[in-house]
Parts: C-alpha cells; structure tokens; sequence
C-alpha cells in the first residue's frame, strides 16, 4: 500500500492554476491592447497568419514502462497528473462506456427521471426538436414530482449553455427552457455563458453563428444526484441519432459529482442568468462579461473557478486523513482507478488540461502507443511538435469529408471540410517529410448519413493490448479548445480488466470504421481543394 499512501499525499499537494497563459495569437494581443487603451474591438477581425505556440521544454525521463506493469506502477506512472488536478479514486465497475447516441440519449431520459436531488445539465446548447423537447419534459415530470413528494422540494435543476449558440433563432435554447423556468422558478436555474472576448463593436458587426468563432462554452457535462456522463456530445438531435461521438457514465461517485456541479454552478455564477420573461440578469456582484472591464471579469471568474479547485482539494485532505486509517481494509476494488477533472479555460488563465495533454504528449515514449481521436482535426502547432517529436506510435482517427459536420453546410460554412482536407495533407506531408510513416499513421471516419464528433484518446504502455488511460470530454486538441473557449475532460487512469476491456472495445468499434490515409487519399477527385481554399485556411483555422 506504499504506493497508495505517497500518491494521497501529492493529491494533497497545492493546486495553483496557472492565472496567466501566454497568449499567442495577433488576435489575443490586440484584445488586450484594446482594453488597456480603449480602442475598439474590431481589431480582433484583424487576420491571424501565423500561430506561434511556445514549445513546451522537454525534459528527459526514463520510460519506465515495465514497472508501470504493475498496480502501484501504473499510478506512480501518472502520479504527477495530481500536481495538476484533484485526484478521484472510482471503482472501475462504477464506470461505463456508452457506445452510441441511443444509449447517450436513453442514459439521459432514464437518469432525470429518476433523480431525487439534483440534475446538472452543462452543454453548448440545448436543440428545439422533439428529441429535445422530451428532455424537457422529462425535467418537467420530476420536477413536478418533487413537488408532490414532500413540502419543500429537493430537486433543483441546474443548466449551463452558451449565451450566442443558446440565443440563436427565434425558436431557440431559451425558448425550449422558459416553460420550466416560469413554473419552476425556485428550483430552476438557466445560466448563459458569454465569452469576454466578444463585446463592443466587435459584437454589434459580427453576425449569429459567426460570433460564436470568438468565444463558447463547450464544456459536456450531464449529472444526475451522483452519477455524470461526461462526453463531447450537445443536447441536440443528431447528438442522440447518428452523431458519433464518445460518452462516458460515472456512477455513484458523490465526490466527483459534487465537485463537476460545484464547476458548473461556478461557471454559472459568472454568466448572465436567463429569466422567465426570457430576458437576462446579472449574478449580484458580478463583473458583466462584454460590458464590464475585461481583465477585471477574468480575475474574478478565475478566482471562482479556484474555489472549485480548492475546495476539491481541502475536502480530499479531510477524507483521506479518515481513510489512511482505513486503508489496509480498503478492497482491490476501490484502489483500481483514478479520474481527474481537467479544466480549460484559458481566456480566464486557467490551461489544467493543456498542461496535462502537452505532459502526455511529452512523455509518449517509443514504447508507448497512442490512439488519438477528433472529429476537427487541428492540432495547435505546440501539441503538434510534441507528437512529431515523440517516439510513441500514434495513429490518429479524424472525420473523412463526407462525416465532416460542415459537409453540405450553406456559405462559405460548406467550405470548413476542404479546409480540414487542407488541413490533413499539410500534417500528412510534413509526416513524410520526416519520414515518420511507421510511426504515425492517419486515419478517416467513413460512415453513410452519420457525422463523426469523437474527441480524445487512448493511452497504452509498453507490452500492453488494453488502454490503461483515456482523456475523454469536449476538447478537440485545436487551437480553440486550447485558448477560446471553456472545455472539461477528465483522463481516467485504471488497472481494472472489465473497463479496460470497455476501453479497447470502443478504439476498436471506432476505428474499424476508418480507412488509412496515405499520398494517394489526397489524388482522389474528391479531395481537390479549391485555391481560395487553401489561401484562407492559415488565416482562419483558429476559429474553427
């Protein structure tokens, strides 16, 4: 149990998130010189040409791979993840991977159905079809239920939304909700996250759907009393028909419940807040996100959001004090896996996941495989030259064109999947040019009337035929997860055969359904990427 004890006492550790990432792009830099002198945000339209991430320091360890073989090698392994976050110990039988969206959507219905307690919904936006609206009513039907039950009601129904994916249409998020805020008002609560980073003209000029490239609330969370699915799937309906994309459900794990609901009424608490005349509010003593100064709202949103972090931290001191003394009689069971929440929301100062997901990247050695997922393939440059620098093998699973989201889109919307061919061919050939064909590989998502939106990744150790770690949630590995908008995943470290196997079996269920790439996938006629095309991906591929 030697290892079990020195891996408390770093989860015990000091957390001190970082509260000011080096902001790398024209745009970022011109946002700041507005606020301090003033001027006007339409700066930020300004062209990006070029994204000049710092590469991350690297710093020789040994592999250590045979070791990790073992329980207490394996975690030492990854011990360090907890220099980062708060660390959760979950039975790996408590843990469940869903495999499509029927089963993500019926998880759902079935789960608000049931909860006695709480309901925490965090998503980018909530859709307006029937699918949805048998949510709603789903939340209708407890909520009424709670009130039948007892005198004063115990379910409270906490969602979180993106403020401009959330507004818009006319029939829009808000307007799906402002039934049950109008009848449920004191145990309803709609909060709407608007990015800092869009005010002033900037707003007024940029159109709907356009102003969401600036900023979003991405983060996927779905609670219900203390089990979570933490995905990269929206509340919409082809998130619940033929929209791939990855989920996993966490059952009764009141601690890590408690804190993603404390995360989420933290975000919440620094957004407008939606009211039943459909009009919006501010939290008393809150900083307005386009309104107020912009450097002031990010101080206090970043100190809300070390709040959850802290307090994480100091309830995980209280028990393990109690559990060290009750450790010897702890089964094998409770000791088999550990989740921890990765947070990223750089425009606030807070880059936990993008430390952890650069650290994983940096230690891969050639031992190692990687299996990394993303339904937008665009790497940021710095996790980009990690993983060419690496000796891990890795193959990489991303959307073919006719998968893309955007294929078939209206505008120069319709023209997003060639930009990811682009995209695809510039990262292949510098492949090639390396000479790293055996070492990393390319794949695409090939499916009839189904899109791709999996995100994340599966981490296997030297000898290994099962995934010992996966990062899964809502960041996609580009530039805009990693510094625009607010993303959650958690990595989830486990030596339990059932789950491991769950693990393996949802890489393969994905990647059977891909074909490799190679220099001729970019011959065919299909693949031809117009000439304007090309010219505009590089200025505009940060906001995508």
């Amino acid at each position: 149990m030697a290892a079990s004890m020195s891996w408390r006492r770093i989860v015990q550790s000091v957390y001190s998130p970082a509260i000011a990432g080096i902001f790398n792009r024209l745009s970022d830099h011109l946002l700041r010189a507005r606020d301090r002198g003033g001027g006007s945000s339409v700066l930020l339209l300004a062209p990006l040409l070029a994204e000049t991430d710092p590469a991350p320091q690297r710093v020789f360890r040994p592999a250590g791979s045979v070791e990790a073989q073992s329980a207490d090698g394996l975690f030492a392994h990854f011990q360090w993840i907890a220099d980062h976050s708060p660390a959760f110990r979950v039975p790996g039988s408590h843990i469940h991977i869903l495999s499509s969206p029927d089963q993500f959507y019926q998880a759902i219905k079935a789960r608000i159905k049931t909860a006695k307690r709480r309901v925490v919904l965090a998503s980018l936006y909530l859709g307006t079809g029937h699918l949805e609206q048998q949510l709603v009513d789903c939340m209708m039907e407890a909520l009424q239920r709670s009130q039948e039950d007892g005198r004063i009601p115990n379910l409270r129904v906490s969602i979180l939304l993106d403020f401009t994916r959330g507004s818009r249409g006319r029939v829009n998020s808000r307007t799906m909700l402002l039934p049950l805020l109008q009848r449920f008002t004191s145990q309803m609560r709609v909060s709407l996250y608007h990015t800092p980073d869009l005010r002033g003209l900037l707003r007024l000029l940029v159109p709907q759907r356009f102003n969401e490239t600036i900023g979003l609330q991405h983060i996927k969370v779905y609670l219900f009393d203390n089990s979570i699915i933490i995905s990269g799937a929206n509340l919409s309906d082809s998130y619940f028909t033929n929209r791939q994309d990855r989920y996993v459900l966490l059952e009764d794990c009141v601690e890590l419940a408690d804190f993603f609901t404390d995360l989420v009424e933290a975000v919440g608490d620094i957004s407008l807040q939606l009211q039943p005349d459909d009009s919006v509010t501010l939290q008393e003593g809150s900083v307005h996100p386009y309104k107020g100064d912009r450097q002031e709202f990010s101080a206090m949103a970043r100190r809300r959001i070390a709040e959850v972090m802290d307090a994480a931290l100091v309830r995980q001191q209280l028990l393990s004090q109690s559990d060290d003394a009750e450790e010897e009689g702890m089964s094998e069971e409770e000791e088999d896996t550990w989740v921890f929440p990765l947070v990223q929301m750089k425009p606030l100062g807070i880059q936990v996941d993008e430390q952890v997901t650069q650290r994983l990247l940096m230690d891969a050695g050639p031992d190692s495989t990687v299996f990394l997922t993303s339904g937008y393939f665009n790497l940021t440059q710095a996790y980009m030259r990690l993983l060419l620098g690496s000796g891990a093998g890795y193959r990489i699973l991303t959307a073919s064109p006719e998968v893309n989201g955007f294929f078939g889109a209206k505008g120069i919307a319709g023209a997003i999947p060639a930009a990811y061919i682009q995209i695809a061919k510039q990262f292949y050939s510098q492949v090639c040019q390396l000479g790293q064909q055996e070492r990393v590989h390319l794949h695409e998502y090939h499916r009839a009337r189904w899109t791709f939106h999996a995100k994340g990744l599966w981490y296997y150790l030297q000898g290994q035929d099962r995934p010992c770690l996966t990062l899964i949630g809502s960041p996609n590995f580009g530039y805009r997860s990693v510094h625009r908008d607010l993303e959650a995943q958690i990595a989830i470290v486990t030596k339990n055969k059932e789950l491991r196997n769950q693990l393996q079996e949802e890489q393969e269920m994905l990647y059977q359904r891909s074909t490799e790439v190679s220099s001729s996938t970019f011959e065919q006629p299909d693949r031809h990427v117009q000439l304007w095309v090309k010219l505009l991906t590089p200025l505009i591929k940060n906001f995508f």
